[in-house]
């Protein structure tokens, strides 16, 4: 289980959801280039709020292990 406190990078303490959101930032933009590439966002309403709410589901993964709540 981890403690959610402050993380050390060259001498900056930052929240430890920073690095968690960069990494969801960085997992996205393959999953949207492959998106582009086949033309999956025409089959949806709004894409850039289906793209929101996919970053948010990545983040949200994201937190959840490394919090130790997902197997």
């Amino acid at each position: 289980m981890m403690r959610y406190t402050e993380i050390n990078l060259l001498g900056v303490y930052v929240a430890p959801i920073a690095p968690m959101i960069v990494a969801a930032w960085a997992v996205m933009i393959p999953l949207r280039r492959v998106a582009d590439r086949f033309g999956l966002l025409r089959h949806v309403w709004h894409p850039a709020l289906f793209l929101f709410a996919v970053y948010l589901i990545l983040l949200s993964a994201i937190v959840l292990l490394a919090g130790g709540s997902l197997p």
